[in-house]
């Protein structure tokens, strides 16, 4: 097949290149473009230059053709404009899962006939298979690499156009690959950061945006003011660190945006705070429909533990049907679900997504609200 090869200049996608190049398909290499040089320029340095730097050395061993693709509007209009507003609105979002949906396996998909290709491959930990004419998402092997939580927006369409060369081996697997490919980035370090940021911190990220605005920190059982913050913005629910308190330690329980007050408690692990219910709508099932069982597994952040839980009736606002939306016939209820856990969780947050597992089979996701 003629496969489209996102690169990053990290290890998975130098290896998935590699793997599928000595598979016999015709690839190209193709470098996303999303760093926007005015941010760069206020908030520091963004590795951008040693990522294309790691690309261009090996799409040249490999005699593979590379194409760098602009496509910073994009990723501003669709990505971070969001990521302001739905942090501007007390959320917390995930750009990227956004990033998956929207530019990866979006705006570059919408591209296939411009640049020639069957299929499109990353380096992500997932694989795709087919059962009774859907396409379908399952686990990686490598649980801690795992990367289903990110792809649970993804349409029908898109999965039918996606490759993960490296989505059944573990990342022990993958470093191997790197040495027996010699791939000058064998050594190299793992990105933590979030897809249009690089090592730029979230906190420098929101700040350049949205600055600071000083507001009050609460003792939420006394009412009593314990301390100052600069914005709402910077805090969400469940969030430790930061909060420059003695005596804690103490958690965000609650914000107020309208009057920019953040709320704290030192007993938020208390057996009296129950957070095991909460309601998620957007729903995105790669099924085309709502899983029979309502006994699953739930992530609801990435790297934390899956935990079992039991999907109730509906939210009094859920439409029955279903509808098919122009981005690719995905399967997006209108409605909201009700989600209980079989033990609390401490860091859910209106705007994060909650993806649904049935054993090694990613079923879909939404966002909880």
């Amino acid at each position: 097949m003629k496969i489209a090869v996102l690169t990053s200049g990290g290890v998975d996608s130098s290896v998935a290149l590699s793997l599928l190049k000595e598979q016999g398909h015709e690839v190209k290499a193709f470098y996303l473009k999303i760093w926007l040089e005015d941010e760069l320029q206020y908030l520091g340095s963004c590795p951008w230059e040693e990522d294309l730097k790691y690309v261009e050395e090996i799409c040249e061993n490999l005699k593979v053709p590379l194409e760098i693709v602009p496509m910073q509007k994009e990723y501003f209009d669709r990505i971070i404009s969001y990521t302001i507003e739905e942090v501007k609105a007390g959320l917390t979002p995930n750009p990227d899962v956004l990033c998956n949906n929207h530019i990866k396996f979006g705006v570059f998909l919408e591209k296939k006939n411009e640049f020639n290709f069957d299929k499109v491959a990353s380096g992500h930990y997932a694989q795709v298979f087919e059962r009774n004419g859907r396409f379908l998402l399952k686990k990686s092997p490598d649980l801690v690499k795992d990367q289903t939580y990110f792809l649970c927006n993804l349409s029908q369409e898109q999965l039918s156009k996606i490759v993960f060369p490296i989505g059944h081996l573990s990342k022990e697997e993958v470093r191997n690959f790197a040495k027996i490919f010699n791939l000058p980035n064998q050594n190299r370090k793992d990105s933590q950061g979030l897809c249009f940021l690089g090592k730029i911190k979230f906190k420098e990220f929101i700040k350049h945006h949205l600055g600071e605005k000083k507001g009050d920190i609460v003792e939420f059982e006394t009412g009593r003011i314990v301390g100052e913050h600069p914005g709402f913005w910077y805090y969400t629910l469940g969030q430790r660190h930061g909060l420059d308190l003695g005596g804690g330690p103490f958690y965000v329980v609650k914000k107020d945006i309208e009057k920019n007050i953040i709320y704290i408690s030192s007993s938020y692990h208390s057996e009296d705070k129950k957070r095991n219910n909460f309601f998620v709508h957007k729903l995105n099932w790669f099924e085309g429909y709502m899983p029979k069982k309502r006994q699953l597994q739930i992530k609801v952040r990435h790297g934390e533990k899956i935990y079992n839980c039991g999907i109730m009736a509906p939210g009094r606002d859920a439409l029955p049907p279903f509808v098919e939306t122009s981005a690719g016939k995905q399967c997006v209820s209108t409605g909201a679900i009700h989600v209980k856990l079989d033990e609390n969780d401490q860091g859910i947050a209106s705007g994060q997504f909650a993806v649904f597992y049935d054993g090694e089979e990613c079923l879909g996701g939404g966002v909880i609200k």
